[in-house]
């Protein structure tokens, strides 16, 4: 993975390398910012499970702050981090060093299309907006069912909607311009993803559960501007062709470096984000 091959997790499809190569900061300052609700998804998949994990798997790592929350969720647990992209494993070898959890994260590169990695019994499998990536999910469900040791735990999280960044009102062009995005990006199936549970439970799991988590900060974080400048550089890129010429004009800019209306230098922007978890027992 990144079972990840457009962003958050599905990242969004079709981009050029100048925008592949600009997934992992974009991945860190998703984290930054929207990443409350790791630890909330963490500390409830520890009440579900029965013992003290001993071994977790993260499957679609991305730059890893999956794996590095469930480190020290789970301070008895070795963590290993699956992923498609030796550059996004190198990220999370870094960071699990700069955070002295170097000994208990460990990468294994794998695609998942191509079938499970050899990787020991499991006592969570935990799969953050990566399970819509792969190409048959109800196969890698049964794999992840094989994966867990009895009475081991399944964590799916999913986003529910693109990040909200910009005010409706922008004071330039027509008001609504995210929402406008929003759902062109809709109709080119971003992010799309069904609600898991049916697919969880002919997998062979029971006692699923489902919750929402959000995350809003206002004023937004510094980081915001820079996260709102990849991510909607993005969003410009799968759009060009399809937008109306004011919003593409406004769209650039906001996506200028040095304009006075650029994301960069705003001080309007929002933060608001949530999830969908799902929790299942082998």
């Amino acid at each position: 993975m990144t079972q990840h091959s457009h962003h958050h997790g599905g990242h969004h499809g079709g981009h050029t390398s100048a925008h592949e190569a600009a997934l992992p900061d974009l991945l860190d300052l998703d984290a930054e910012i929207f990443g409350s609700y790791l630890d909330q998804v963490a500390d409830w998949a520890g009440l579900r499970v029965r013992e003290t994990p001993h071994r977790v798997v993260d499957v679609g790592a991305g730059t890893g702050a999956g794996s590095l929350t469930l480190a020290r969720r789970f301070p008895a647990a070795e963590v290993v981090a699956i992923d498609r992209s030796e550059v996004m494993l190198e990220r999370i070898r870094t960071a699990a060093h700069a955070q002295g959890l170097a000994d208990r994260v460990s990468g294994v590169h794998a695609d998942l299309n191509a079938g499970w990695p050899a990787v020991e019994a499991a006592d969570v499998v935990w799969a953050a907006s990566s399970l819509h990536e792969v190409a048959d999910p109800d196969r890698v469900l049964r794999d992840m069912y094989a994966a867990l040791n009895p009475d081991g735990v399944l964590v799916v999280v999913e986003m529910d909607a693109l990040p909200r960044l910009l005010p409706d009102d922008l004071g330039m062009g027509r008001p609504g311009l995210e929402s406008r995005c929003h759902e062109a990006l809709a109709r080119m199936d971003w992010n799309a993803h069904p609600n898991w549970r049916g697919h969880i439970e002919r997998a062979g799991f029971v006692d699923v559960e489902e919750r929402n988590f959000t995350s809003e900060a206002t004023p937004a974080p510094p980081s915001a501007g820079r996260y709102a400048h990849t991510f909607l550089s993005r969003v410009r890129s799968a759009l060009d062709g399809r937008l109306a010429v004011d919003d593409r004009d406004t769209l650039d800019r906001l996506l200028s470096d040095d304009g006075p209306d650029s994301v960069l230098h705003r001080g309007d922007l929002t933060v608001r984000g949530s999830r969908t978890a799902w929790i299942a027992r082998r």
